[in-house]
């Protein structure tokens, strides 16, 4: 299996729809814990195990915090690390939820590296941080199926496509 680096490095050149380039496999992701605090000690387990995962860059200890005045159904999170990219889609994936009546999602200064995102729930239905987790693992789902699909893309192209020897 090539190295990150060469990975990296293949994806960046000319020659990186060359046959010789091999996609690597992500990481599984662990289903995320119900509770915010058992959240965070997996977050830790993880960034120990390997800084770099998506889920320990993701759901690393502080970058997801609820601000003051939250309610179970109505809370505010500050998230770090982040922008428009992911605010966007999570916002888009969070609404599609039946038990969530409100998201939004807001940068607060392009300075700033801070996402601010506001999930409000119907009173009898789930809470927010429910609503959260629900739309994450959707997210990352998501994320996984458009992989997939390129990947096979990309193989079915590259089985079709003619080499300079064949002309």
């Amino acid at each position: 299996m090539p190295s990150k680096k060469k990975a990296a490095e293949a994806v960046a050149s000319p020659s990186a729809y060359q046959e010789d380039v091999v996609m690597e496999e992500a990481p599984e992701v662990p289903e995320m814990p119900k509770r915010r605090s058992d959240l965070d000690e997996a977050a830790a387990e993880q960034a120990r195990r390997d800084p770099l995962a998506p889920s320990a860059l993701a759901f690393g200890p502080d970058r997801i915090t609820a601000l003051k005045g939250s309610e179970q159904d109505a809370v505010s999170y500050r998230i770090e690390k982040e922008d428009h990219t992911l605010g966007n889609a999570l916002r888009y994936i969070i609404m599609k939820n039946p038990d969530v009546e409100f998201c939004g999602y807001s940068i607060p200064h392009p300075s700033e590296d801070v996402m601010i995102l506001r999930i409000q729930t119907y009173k009898a239905e789930g809470t927010a941080d429910d609503a959260l987790s629900k739309g994450l693992d959707d997210l990352i789902d998501l994320c996984d199926v458009v992989a997939d699909k390129f990947k096979d893309a990309r193989v079915e192209f590259m089985a079709g496509r003619e080499t300079p020897d064949s002309k």
